[in-house]
């Protein structure tokens, strides 16, 4: 968690139950509240009028979403859905303010947790440079294993669907279930049933 829930509770936050699917925040909004994600995934991403979708990542179960905006008087320029069923808290923005005023402990937990996001997107832009689907999902199951903690070889269950992998190396969903193949014929990864083992 990146802020304590007993600290969230006390600063008023309350906690929202969103179905797969249901809109948090859409491009255009304006920040009203600090979101954090007690169980479920979330996605962040822009829909473009051709229909075209770009994924700017998947929160998930302790991760933070959208707090950046808290912090400026513009409107989000990403939308956040829930992917699966969640359980969210909201925390006012003046609570949120409040809190982090009182506590700058939690603002700098906070900045941890976005400079770590803003490492991975870095990451992820530098994928657009890589025409290679291989070498695209292996440095992003390689970024994902190191931040979880895993070292031994097969040891990390990927968290990720193969279409959540296409969304967010930029690739067809095809590509990448040929990629995770050909990766697992060369001994990189192991594939049981749905599962990537990396």
């Amino acid at each position: 968690m990146v802020i304590p829930e007993n600290i969230l509770f006390k600063y008023g936050a309350r906690l929202k139950h969103f179905k797969a699917d249901d809109l948090i925040f859409s491009d255009g909004e304006y920040a009203q509240y600090y979101f954090q994600i007690q169980s479920g995934i979330v996605k962040l991403n822009n829909v473009f009028e051709d229909g075209k979708e770009f994924v700017h990542g998947f929160p998930f179960e302790g991760h933070c979403f959208g707090e950046t905006y808290l912090l400026t008087d513009k409107a989000y320029v990403i939308s956040a859905t829930a992917v699966s069923d969640c359980d969210i808290f909201k925390l006012e923005k003046e609570s949120y303010e409040n809190m982090i005023k009182l506590n700058p402990e939690y603002l700098l937990s906070v900045s941890r947790y976005t400079a770590e996001r803003l490492h991975f997107r870095y990451l992820i832009s530098s994928f657009l440079a890589i025409k290679d689907p291989e070498i695209k999902i292996y440095k992003l199951l390689t970024h994902l294993k190191a931040y979880f903690g895993y070292g031994e070889p097969f040891s990390f269950q990927v968290p990720f669907t193969r279409s959540q992998l296409a969304s967010l190396v930029g690739l067809r969903v095809e590509t990448v279930i040929r990629a995770l193949k050909k990766m697992e014929s060369s001994g990189l990864l192991k594939i049981d049933h749905t599962k990537i083992l990396y």
